[in-house]
């Protein structure tokens, strides 16, 4: 038996992540003999702290060990657990992945926004773009940003944009159909 592949683990690890109100973001395997290593990305929209992912990950390694000791799943020399949160690098994808990340700076294409708020089914996003006369609200499809990623920033940002990205949907759309920012 070969060493188990992404799917077989991600079926495994999904209802205990459901359990803890966490969602799976990767599961990639590393397989190098005795140093072989799994790695698991967890998010949720409370941020799991270092002592959750503790226990997911005793939890998980238990999980493991019953099925390898049952015989439904080979590790061969053995493996190295990793439990970690997604990077910044993780690319905004899903509409959980922007409304975990409301108020920060995003990269898409070759522009920069703040993330506000989604609309009630989370197809919509609130985008404020800078701007010379203040920030822009631009209302955005989620499923036309593929690729958008997390800026790091290092100071703070324009009150005017966090401003904007904490109004509710609903107050953004209204300064976005007036052409307006603020």
């Amino acid at each position: 038996m070969a060493f188990p592949g992404i799917e077989t683990l991600t079926e495994l690890i999904r209802p205990l992540a459901e359990r803890r109100g966490m969602d799976i973001e990767e599961v990639r395997t590393v397989k190098a003999g005795k140093k072989s290593q799994v790695v698991v990305a967890l998010d949720s929209d409370t941020r799991p702290t270092l002592d959750e992912l503790e226990e997911v990950s005793n939890e998980i390694s238990e999980l493991f060990d019953a099925h390898e000791a049952a015989g439904e799943l080979n590790f061969g020399a053995g493996y190295t657990l990793e439990v970690t949160t997604p990077g910044v690098d993780l690319p905004l994808t899903q509409p959980r992945h922007w409304r975990r990340n409301r108020g920060r700076k995003v990269k898409v294409g070759e522009a920069t926004y703040r993330v506000g708020a989604l609309d009630e089914e989370e197809r919509t996003v609130v985008l404020i773009a800078p701007a010379s006369g203040g920030p822009m609200v631009e209302l955005r499809a989620v499923s036309d940003l593929a690729g958008a990623v997390v800026e790091v920033e290092f100071s703070n940002p324009p009150a005017g944009e966090i401003e904007l990205a904490e109004q509710s949907f609903d107050e953004a759309a209204s300064a976005a159909s007036r052409g307006e920012g603020e």
